[in-house]
Formats: structure tokens, C-alpha cells, sequence
């Protein structure tokens, strides 16, 4: 269980370094929501809402020719380089080896993520901002 705890004050840091409100990981096989107390709990204390077995997401299975790009680490996921600049790709859109794809946040540090394959991405993921977990799919390419 001090695994738990660990990951729970990571995630709580986190929360508090972005100034969100709550947050959703996925890990493996669990799922970590934390969400910030309301107005009357103390300030700067996080309760976790719930640590739970993950549930059958209905997303769609990866076909047997998909790519996937994971998570080299844990951050903020951001399609673009900046607020409101154009993101790096889009659903559709054919990529090269080494093409940027996203940037992930880590303790203030951007860290420009980009492809192995080459091929069309079929899917992104996660949202632009959301905090991904280490090795959680981000993007899918077919060659």
C-alpha cells in the first residue's frame, strides 16, 4: 500500500503545481482520481476520490498493425508548443521518424516527444493538459 501512498502524493503535487482541481490516471491496472477538497477543508490538502481496479473502457482495441506511442514518463500532455499555436498533428495526418508529437511537462521541464514510425496517426488519446502516467498509450500509428 505505501505504493499507493506514493503515487497519491505524486499526483498531489502535480495537482498542486498546475493548480487543478482534480485529476484521473490511469496505472497499469488501477486508476487513481484525486480530486482537491471544497472551499471549507483546509487549504492545500488533497483527498483521493477513489483508487479503484480499472473499468472495461469501451475504447476501441488496437488493431494488430498499430504503433503505439507511450509515455516515457509522467507529465502534462500538450498537443501544441504554446496556448493557442498550432498543434503539432492531427487525427489523419501522416508522420515521419522523429516528428514531434506532443510535449510532456515534467517538473517544469518541456520534453518534445516524438515518433518512432512512420504512418498515419489514427488515434491521440489523451486530452491536451491531461496527465498521463508512465507507458500509457498517447498516440496510434499505422504504417
Amino acid at each position: 500500500m505505501s505504493g499507493d501512498a506514493e503515487r497519491i502524493e505524486e499526483l498531489a503535487a502535480i495537482m498542486h503545481e498546475h493548480g487543478l482541481d482534480e485529476v484521473r490516471v490511469r496505472l497499469g491496472d488501477r486508476t487513481y482520481e484525486l480530486q482537491a477538497p471544497q472551499a471549507a477543508a483546509p487549504a492545500g490538502a488533497v483527498a483521493p476520490a477513489a483508487v479503484a481496479a480499472p473499468a472495461a473502457a469501451a475504447a476501441p482495441a488496437a488493431g494488430a498493425n498499430v504503433k503505439k506511442v507511450t509515455a516515457p514518463i509522467i507529465g502534462v500532455f500538450y498537443r501544441a508548443p504554446a496556448p493557442g499555436a498550432e498543434q503539432f498533428v492531427e487525427v489523419g495526418e501522416r508522420v515521419a521518424v522523429g516528428q514531434v508529437l506532443c510535449i510532456l511537462e515534467a517538473m517544469k521541464l518541456m520534453n518534445e516527444i516524438t515518433s518512432d514510425y512512420a504512418g498515419v496517426v489514427t488515434r491521440i488519446l489523451p486530452e491536451n493538459g491531461q496527465i498521463v502516467s508512465l507507458g500509457e498509450d498517447m498516440f496510434w500509428i499505422e504504417p
